[in-house]
């Protein structure tokens, strides 16, 4: 039997969020870059996206400051497609502040759908009732992971000439009816802050495969520059360093390593938990797509015979 010191480290000890991963080649091409004193975007960067897009199954990636800045370029680049200010992306009504500020961010209006309880995330039944003759586009959120019904998604936005804007932040690795999240939309926007498996500690990524939403994402990553000093758009200043793309470069070369604990992870917390349904709604991988494990959500049922607040304590206090 453990004695009490141990039962109180145990206790102690908290499960981070996800940590930073600085292999030997980041620490390499990050004092490469430093004695060569170009730091700002340069060849690692155009290599982190070449790599990036490899990964994840499309032509063209654009590096950027953060997955806000990469959620707020996808939807501007949508005025290159005859959206006017003031026009309206979907999102769903449950997601990381980030996806409704970078609408606004683009100067843009969000319209908000209520979600599934099952999945949280946006239900695709709802799509059509919030469409309106300002609608531009539809921003699926994949929430800690799990897949959005990217078929109905689709068939909606095509039905009605709109622009499908997923919002992978947190899917890193994740893939629904054989196809790699990221890749099935339009565009596709990822955060690779520090608790992501790729990881440039702070910055993002937007995936295309439309070589004209590409040239406007590099564009418009650029305050909207063109040519050297021709701007021809209302752009950002959001582009990654060297500094960071070095560390993106060694976290992909360990991308399938992480990925691999993270879903045994997951895996595990989903059939630990199948014998607590009666009180829980938990995440469930279905057979038609593979979760990219970013975090477990645990939603306590009504008529629950204890409360969140009563759960969380419990767990807090077991360690």
């Amino acid at each position: 039997m453990e004695n009490s010191s141990a039962l109180s480290s145990k206790k102690d000890y908290k499960v981070p969020f996800g940590t930073v991963s600085l292999t030997e080649k980041s620490i390499k091409l990050i004092d490469a870059a430093l004695k060569s004193k170009w730091v700002t975007r340069g060849k690692y960067v155009q290599e982190f996206e070449e790599k990036f897009a490899a990964l994840f199954g499309v032509k063209y990636a654009v590096a950027v400051s953060s997955g806000t800045d990469a959620d707020a370029i996808a939807c501007a680049t949508l005025y290159d497609y005859g959206a006017d200010r003031g026009d309206e992306v979907i999102i769903p009504a449950l997601t990381f502040v980030a996806t409704a500020n970078s609408v606004l961010q683009a100067g843009l209006n969000p319209v908000f759908v209520d979600i599934d309880r099952n999945t949280l995330n946006i239900n695709p039944d709802l799509i059509e009732a919030a469409i309106t003759d300002k609608t531009r586009a539809i921003m699926p959120v994949h929430l800690m992971g799990k897949p959005a019904q990217m078929d109905k998604i689709n068939q909606i936005a095509k039905k009605h000439k709109l622009i499908v804007i997923e919002d992978a932040a947190e899917a890193h690795g994740a893939e629904y009816k054989g196809q790699k999240i990221g890749s099935i939309g339009d565009m596709a926007a990822f955060s690779l802050y520090a608790a992501h498996i790729v990881t440039t500690i702070e910055g993002g990524i937007i995936v295309t495969n439309n070589e004209k939403m590409a040239g406007a994402m590099q564009s418009l990553r650029n305050h909207g520059m063109v040519n050297k000093f021709e701007f021809s758009r209302i752009g950002f200043s959001a582009k990654m360093n060297e500094l960071e793309a070095a560390v993106g470069l060694g976290n992909i070369e360990i991308f399938d390593d992480i990925l691999s604990k993270r879903r045994r992870n997951l895996l595990h917390l989903i059939d630990v938990f199948k014998d607590f349904e009666d009180y829980f709604i938990i995440l469930k991988e279905e057979a038609t797509e593979k979760i990219g494990p970013h975090a477990f959500s645990i939603i306590v049922k009504e008529h629950c015979p204890f409360s969140k607040s009563e759960f969380v304590e419990c767990i807090e206090n077991a360690g």
